[in-house]
């Protein structure tokens, strides 16, 4: 019996060992099932990752085609010609028309931070003091900062100076505040030229609307690109664009493209070295060399106006007209 016992014996502990070896197989195999169950489903999750990624950059580049859809194809190719409008002794200040009426006002603001406007019935009343009827003075319940205002509808938009990144839209007929906004995106922390010692928010108008420029973060950061809302001072749409501040002077738009015009030390020559194209049509490969007549200084500002298709500029105290030479520009496909 116990030799008996002994055989059963060895026999159990050989079951029970094969059964040890198929439940650790068993065990792998399960291991191994879970792990191709999980790779699968890593593989579907970084799939619809993907998939959702290009389906929101797909709906970004829809929107910003239709933000940017107007009737306008031109880009520059040129300065035709300068003509000085007018010499005070101001060195730093902008001037205007309204950019999107057919008023032939002109408005005079003086200094980079002010809050007296003065208003010329026309660009001939404006050249010549002693032309009748005498300019309007307008006296802002602000004061602006820097160069970078605009005119748009009676509307003067303008960087309330004292604050970081305040913008306020002023009616020029009914002399009150209509709305204001904070500009996001780090706005008013840096100076948005390098040349420009007093804006830290430039405002521009073009073909399709109104648009804000100001600079990233760090010292000469990259310039960021606004669309804004005129009606409801509502942000659009934001870009990081490749232009620095560093050496720049001042910008301008034209349907939609920033062009960035650069001065080494600040004393010319004075060239538009960085173009930026949000739908991507135009490079600075597509343009040719972009040169300023020279100029003793650099510009406090360059405005387009879209009305009368002019740059309006100045530097040194002259208030100064660029006309444009344009082509149109590739269309999409």
């Amino acid at each position: 019996m116990l030799g008996r016992c002994q055989t059963y014996t060895s026999e159990y502990k050989s079951a029970v060992t094969n059964l040890v070896l198929r439940v650790e197989r068993a065990q792998r195999e399960i291991d191994y099932l879970e792990y191709l169950r999980e790779a699968d489903v890593c593989v579907e999750s970084e799939d619809k990752t993907l998939t959702e990624k290009l389906i929101q950059e797909a709906e970004e580049e829809k929107k910003i085609r239709n933000l940017l859809n107007a009737s306008c194809d031109n880009m520059l190719m040129g300065i035709k010609s300068l003509k000085i409008v007018k010499k005070t002794s101001d060195t730093h200040g902008s001037w205007m028309k309204d950019a999107a009426s057919n008023s032939q006002k002109v408005y005079f603001l003086i200094g980079s931070r002010n809050k007296t406007v003065w208003e010329f019935a026309n660009i001939r009343a404006f050249m010549e003091d002693s032309t009748k009827p005498a300019p309007r003075k307008l006296i802002l319940t602000h004061s602006w900062q820097g160069t970078g205002q605009v005119i748009h509808k009676g509307f003067l938009f303008f960087h309330n100076q004292g604050t970081l990144n305040e913008i306020i839209k002023y009616n020029l007929q009914k002399r009150t505040v209509e709305d204001r906004m904070l500009l996001p995106g780090g706005a008013g922390r840096g100076l948005v030229y390098q040349h420009s010692p007093s804006t830290y928010i430039d405002l521009a108008v073009d073909e399709h609307g109104l648009w804000a420029i100001h600079s990233g973060p760090g010292m000469y950061g990259h310039l960021v690109l606004t669309k804004i809302e005129p009606g409801t001072l509502g942000v659009e749409h934001s870009w990081d664009t490749p232009c620095r501040s560093q050496d720049a002077e001042a910008s301008f738009l034209l349907c939609g493209v920033l062009y960035v015009v650069y001065s080494p030390g600040g004393h010319g020559p004075h060239r538009i070295t960085c173009v930026y194209d949000p739908l991507g049509t135009i490079g600075e490969e597509d343009l040719p060399k972009l040169f300023f007549p020279r100029r003793p200084r650099s510009h406090s500002m360059i405005h387009y106006n879209p009305r009368d298709k002019q740059l309006y500029a100045w530097n040194d105290g002259n208030q100064i007209i660029y006309k444009l030479q344009t082509k149109r520009k590739q269309p999409l496909e």
